[in-house]
Formats: structure tokens, C-alpha cells, sequence
């Protein structure tokens, strides 16, 4: 963790709130520690092996005004994050929100797909989650309060061809919000999920125009989305308004899942 001071902001609907997000040093999960962290939030800043991304996107927030802090590790090794954690609660003293980000792909059709290139998106996108759940969550019952946003895929609600370790693991995701959520509840610990369609990012802008064609004719608004659009929606998951909402799947898709 980088050196810091400890006090949160005292501005915005979050102020006063700590979050941890990982996978935060691009794309959506930059994006929604960027919104975290308008909004008041001291936010945490989880990479893995891009530092130098996770740092820029610290300085940005800083720059900005807001306050963010880095934090290097591997969400699927169980141990290691509960390092984090104890850490992370040593330094600050709480956690109130989690969103759990951190994702990857290894595309191939099922018939090409390797044991390894299964394992390893599970291991992150679906065993991460539950690592990072796992050891929050007793703090989380202990403060009788909490925000565990997960971000899964329209991928996860309705599959999609070359993805089938992706889609499972994101589908999986879903599964573990609504357990979650029934299990934490009754101590006010609120746990949702949302689940991003095509997205403007950095990966989606790789793709051939052939790709992104495919992709928008499937999405009825007939546009991507953007980070924005994403954050926005966990922004609002993370703060007060939605306190009486849990277990649910908000799709932010252009209604590509109707």
C-alpha cells in the first residue's frame, strides 16, 4: 500500500466511506473508483500485475480532488487476500463498500478450450469474489452495515459463444450474489450485482469492425455503452438510496438481455 494519510473526505453523498475495488487500475473498474471517489470515498485501488495503471489512476483521483490509495493483489489466492484485508482494516479501520471487478478472459471455443484457460478465469472472476467476500464479510456483520457490489456480464445472463469459461464464471457471480445476500441481510449488509453489456473500453476497442458490428446489432438502443454508465449504477448501489435493495442483477446493457 502506498504511503497516505489515513482521513476520508468530508464532502459527498460517501464521505466518510472507504471502498475497495479491485481490478481498479483500468477500464470499468477505474472508472467506478473514479465516481467512488467524486462522490467522498477514500478509495482502495486493487491491481495485480498493472501497478503502473493502478497508480495513474490513483494520481487522477487525486488530481481531481478525491482521495485513492493502491493496493497490489492477487484476488484469487485466498490467503493473500486476507492479508489485504487485515491490512487494509488495520490502516483504516473499516471497509463499507465492496466491488469486486476484477476480471479476465481467456476466449476459445469450448472444443479448443484448455483445462488452464478454464481454471484461470474462474479462479479470478468467481473465486476472487468469494475470497474477498469471505473475508470481509465478518467486519461487515460486525458494523451491521455494508455495501458488496459484484460486477458480473450480460455474458453471465445469457451466455455467449468462445466465453463458456467467462460466461460461467460471471453466471456463477450471480449466483453467489443472491446467496450472499440472503445470508448478510438481516445485519444490513446489502449485496448486489451488476452486469455490463458492450461497453466502450479499451478492450472493446481492439476488435475489428466487423466484431463491434456484431456486437451493436445485438444491443435494441443500438449503441455501446460507456464506463460511465456502469459507474454511475454501482454509485448509486454503494450509497444510501439503495438500502433497501439486495440480491438483485441490474443488466446495464442497452437491453441487449430482453
Amino acid at each position: 500500500m502506498e504511503e497516505g494519510s489515513n482521513t476520508v473526505g468530508t464532502c459527498g453523498e460517501l464521505a466518510g466511506k472507504v471502498a475497495l475495488v479491485t481490478g481498479a487500475g483500468r477500464g470499468i473498474g477505474r472508472g467506478i473508483a473514479g465516481k467512488l471517489a467524486s462522490l467522498g470515498a477514500l478509495v482502495l485501488i486493487n491491481y495485480r500485475g498493472s501497478e503502473l495503471r493502478a497508480r495513474e489512476a490513483a494520481e487522477e483521483i487525486r488530481a481531481a480532488g478525491g482521495r485513492a490509495e493502491c493496493l497490489g493483489c492477487d484476488v484469487s489466492d485466498y490467503a493473500a487476500c486476507g492479508a489485504m484485508v487485515e491490512t487494509v482494516i488495520k490502516e483504516y479501520g473499516h471497509v463499507d463498500i465492496l466491488v469486486n471487478n476484477a476480471g479476465i478472459t481467456r476466449d476459445n471455443l469450448l472444443m479448443r478450450m484448455s483445462e488452464q484457460e478454464y481454471d484461470e478465469v474462474l479462479d479470478t472472476n468467481l473465486k476472487g469474489a468469494f475470497n474477498t467476500i469471505r473475508h470481509l464479510s465478518r467486519y461487515f456483520l460486525k458494523q451491521r452495515s455494508g455495501k458488496i457490489i459484484n460486477i458480473s456480464s450480460v455474458s453471465g445472463v445469457m451466455g455467449n459463444p468462445g466465453q463458456a469459461n467467462y460466461s460461467a464464471s460471471k453466471a456463477g457471480l450471480i449466483g453467489l450474489t443472491k446467496s450472499v445476500a440472503r445470508e448478510l441481510a438481516s445485519r444490513g449488509v446489502c449485496v448486489n450485482a451488476v452486469a455490463p453489456g458492450f461497453i466502450d473500453t479499451e478492450m472493446t476497442q481492439t476488435l475489428s469492425e466487423k466484431a463491434k458490428s456484431s456486437g451493436l446489432a445485438a444491443v435494441p438502443m443500438g449503441r455501446m455503452g460507456t464506463v460511465e454508465d456502469v459507474a454511475e449504477v454501482v454509485a448509486f448501489l454503494a450509497g444510501n438510496k439503495s438500502d433497501y435493495i439486495t440480491g438483485q442483477v441490474i443488466c446495464v446493457d442497452g437491453g441487449m438481455a430482453i
